[in-house]
């Protein structure tokens, strides 16, 4: 255990000096360089320090009840579920964007507890189905702004597939699916390259954690496998979504 505990990352000046340079680079990057807000950069690394600290406290309680573990995934999908409507262009969308999301993680996440394959235990409950959760927020928000950001370039050819005969839905279909099928790439990616490119935070949580790397690459390979079944069910959704006109942009 020893060696576990000296791999672990431990607070202290030069954490929080590592953590405030490498806010303020990606800052000045993204201002700088034309990417985009710097100051949006600054404010996720600020919450994100914030909401972890909080998190780190409330998670012990948490992790002690099953009721309150459950409440706890509720609260990271509804807040996953904002995030993707708001990402998409209007509140209006949230209640389309909770299905979607929920279409891709309420099957994984029963499949793999009733299954046995991981402990109905707080403690394996609450980090899988976060990463699952927020998988299939990535995916659904992608999905939609991808497959909204088409239908708008695109809007003569999709006035034209109305003109030959085509639906509303499945001409909306055809332009908008090949893109938004895109939002699954980085997932494909990850799981491509896994081990070779990169070690992924489940892999090293539980070698941290004191598990073997046998046992830390199950647990990485079955939660990268879950994450491509979520996602790509919440985007198939979310797609379906766009083209009947349930998830818009529109007043």
């Amino acid at each position: 255990m020893s060696g576990v505990n000296d791999a672990a990352i431990r607070f202290g000046p030069a954490l929080v000096a590592v953590l405030v340079l490498l806010a303020v680079a990606a800052t000045a990057v993204v201002r700088f360089g034309g990417l985009g807000r710097g100051r949006d950069v600054l404010i996720a690394a600020v919450r994100a320090v914030a909401q972890l600290a909080l998190v780190s406290f409330v998670i012990t309680a948490v992790l002690r009840s099953a009721p309150l573990t459950g409440l706890f995934v509720l609260l990271m999908f509804g807040i996953a579920a904002v995030t993707s409507a708001r990402r998409a262009g209007r509140w209006a969308n949230l209640p389309w964007t909770a299905l979607a999301i929920a279409a891709g993680v309420v099957p994984v996440l029963a499949l793999v507890l009733g299954a046995g394959v991981v402990p109905p235990k707080p403690i394996a409950v609450v980090p899988i189905a976060g990463i699952v959760i927020g998988g299939a927020m990535t995916a659904t928000s992608q999905a939609a702004r991808r497959a909204l950001d088409e239908l708008e370039a695109r809007h003569g050819e999709y006035e034209a597939a109305l003109a030959l005969g085509f639906l509303p839905r499945p001409a909306a279909l055809e332009i908008c699916r090949p893109s938004a099928g895109h939002a699954l790439i980085p997932a494909l990616d990850q799981t491509r390259t896994v081990g070779l490119v990169t070690l992924p935070g489940a892999y090293v949580g539980v070698l941290l954690g004191g598990a073997g790397p046998v046992e830390a690459g199950l647990t990485q390979v079955l939660v990268l496998i879950g994450l491509l079944a979520a996602e790509a069910v919440s985007i198939l959704v979310t797609v379906q979504f766009v083209a009947a006109g349930k998830l818009s942009r529109a007043a």
